[in-house]
C-alpha cells in the first residue's frame, strides 16, 4: 500500500475530551439532591441525638441551665446508676414484664391465629375485633381499663365480690398487683398485631402438606407440631424479637395509669429515664440509663436471634 493510500488516523490529542459534567453525572447529582433532605433529617433527628446522648452520659447537665451548664464528670453517672435502688427496681420490673408478657402473648396469639385460620364462623369479625385495640389510642385504652380496674365500682371487682371474694385486689392502686395489671393490658392490646402476623405466616403454608398428613393418618396435634410450628419459625422469630424490643420500651401505659407507682412498684427503665430527664432535669444521668437500656436490648435481641437461628439448623 502506498503512503498516499494510507488512511490518516486521528491522533490522541485531537480526540474530543469527555466532559466531566456529562449526563450520567447530572442525573446522579439530581438524585442525591432530592435525597439530601432525607439524609439531613436523619442526621439531625437520628444520628446527632444518639451521639449527643452518649456525650451527655459522661456529663452533669441540668436541663434548665442551658448548654453552658454542661460539665464533664466521666463515669460518675454510671457509678451512681449502679448504686441507685430505683434503677434496680425498674430493671427488675422490666425483666419481669418481658419474661411474662412476651411468651404468654405469643402463645395466645399463635393459638388464636390457628383457630381463626381454621375458617371458623365470623373469621373476618375476629380479625377486626382483635386488631382494633392495637390501633386504638393508648389514652382511650388506659381510660377503659382504669374504669374496669376501679377498686370498688369496677366490673372486675364487682364480679369477684359476687364470686365470694371478700377482699379483691385494688389492682392499679396495689403495690402487689400494679405491674400485673399493666401486663394484662399490654398482652391484650398487642394480640391483634401478633395474630395478623401469624395469620400471614399460616397462609404461606401449602395446604398440600396438611392433605398429605391427613392421608397418612396424622392427628391435628401432630400436624400442628410437625408442620405448623416448624414452618412458622421465621414468623415466630420476627415476632419474638420485635416483641422483646417493645417490652423493654414500655412507657405510655405506665405513664397514664400508674405513673410508676404506687411506691415504684410499676416503674420501668424508660419511665426512669423520663423521670430523671424531664422531671428532675438530670439529663446526664438519664442518658446513662438510656445507654444501659440500649445495651440490654442489644444483648437480649442478639441472644434471641442466635438461639432461634441455632434451633432452626438442628
Amino acid at each position: 500500500m502506498n503512503n498516499s493510500e494510507r488512511v490518516a488516523l486521528p491522533s490522541t490529542a485531537s480526540r474530543p475530551k469527555k466532559a466531566f459534567w456529562n449526563q450520567p453525572r447530572k442525573e446522579a447529582f439530581a438524585g442525591w439532591l432530592f435525597l439530601s433532605p432525607v439524609y439531613i433529617c436523619i442526621l439531625i433527628l437520628g444520628v446527632f441525638p444518639v451521639l449527643f446522648s452518649l456525650f451527655l452520659s459522661f456529663c452533669q447537665w441540668n436541663l434548665v441551665g442551658g448548654l453552658s451548664s454542661i460539665k464533664v464528670i466521666g463515669l460518675d453517672n454510671f457509678k451512681l446508676l449502679f448504686e441507685d435502688d430505683k434503677f434496680y427496681m425498674a430493671l427488675k420490673n422490666n425483666l419481669t414484664y418481658t419474661v411474662i408478657t412476651v411468651p404468654i402473648g405469643l402463645v395466645l396469639a399463635l393459638i388464636l391465629s390457628v383457630l381463626i385460620h381454621a375458617r371458623v364462623f365470623g373469621q373476618s369479625y375476629f380479625k377486626i375485633a382483635f386488631f382494633i385495640p392495637y390501633i386504638s389510642s393508648i389514652t382511650a385504652l388506659g381510660a377503659i381499663w382504669s374504669a374496669l380496674y376501679h377498686p370498688s365500682l369496677g366490673p372486675i371487682n364487682q364480679f369477684l365480690l359476687r364470686l365470694g371474694i371478700t377482699n379483691p385486689p385494688k389492682w392499679l392502686a396495689d403495690t402487689h398487683y400494679s405491674l400485673t395489671s399493666i401486663m394484662i393490658i399490654a398482652i391484650w392490646a398487642a394480640l391483634g398485631y401478633q395474630i395478623i402476623i401469624f395469620l400471614a405466616g399460616l397462609t404461606n403454608i401449602p395446604d398440600e402438606l396438611y392433605e398429605a398428613a391427613n392421608m397418612d393418618g396424622a392427628s391435628s396435634f401432630q400436624q400442628f407440631f410437625r408442620i405448623t410450628l416448624p414452618l412458622l419459625a421465621p414468623t415466630t422469630s420476627f415476632l419474638t424479637i420485635t416483641t422483646l424490643m417493645s417490652s423493654f420500651k414500655v412507657f405510655d401505659l405506665i405513664a397514664f395509669l400508674t405513673g410508676g407507682g404506687p411506691n415504684d412498684s410499676s416503674t420501668v427503665l424508660v419511665y426512669r429515664i423520663y423521670e430523671e430527664g424531664f422531671q428532675n432535669f438530670r439529663m446526664g444521668y438519664a442518658s446513662a440509663i438510656s445507654w444501659v437500656l440500649f445495651l440490654i436490648i442489644g444483648v437480649v435481641t442478639l441472644l434471641t436471634y442466635r438461639l432461634q437461628k441455632h434451633s432452626a439448623y438442628e
